[in-house]
């Protein structure tokens, strides 16, 4: 038996495509790009949803719920991708975020359309990325967010900005 978790991307022509916007975000530095590339998305015509806007501030929830915050912040952050038609990871820093590695992986599993974003000239294998993390993005990796849209547009058929 097989269970959809995802939505299909096959709506192009009926609405935007929305972007489950995955990356770190614990840190003012974090937050402000992550609003910054959401906010040149938003420019291009897509519907971005950046997990930081959900609400659930991590500080406050892990002080409200110690160990049990885990479970408030992953079913909120999982909702949430659920009801995406792609994904955009965050590739900056030495490693990638774990978080966003888990989103990545999730989609990925679930046949979502998976694409990186990355303005670091910083590598950890053999002067590339992540095999596993590269594979899940079928190589899709931008480092500008015009080309970025370019991908997205090609791979879901859709003519955003």
């Amino acid at each position: 038996m097989s269970v959809t978790f995802f939505k299909s991307a096959g709506h192009a022509s009926e609405r935007a495509t929305k972007i489950y916007l995955a990356g770190p975000l614990f840190c003012e530095a974090e937050l402000d790009f992550n609003r910054k590339l959401a906010g040149k998305l938003r420019e291009y015509g897509f519907d971005v949803l950046l997990p930081q806007e959900l609400g659930l501030d991590v500080k406050e929830t892990v002080a409200s719920d110690g160990r049990g915050a885990y479970i408030r912040i992953f079913d909120s952050d999982l909702n949430a991708l659920r009801g995406c038609d792609v994904l955009v990871m965050v590739m900056d820093g030495r490693v990638p975020d774990e978080g966003a590695c888990v989103e990545l992986g999730i989609a990925f599993g679930s046949g979502m359309e998976c694409f990186g974003f990355k303005t670091d000239v910083r590598t950890s294998e053999y002067g590339t990325d992540n095999f596993m993390i590269t594979g899940a993005l079928k190589g899709r990796v931008a480092n500008d967010a015009e080309r970025l849209r370019d991908m997205i547009n090609f791979a879901v058929g859709t003519s955003n900005g």
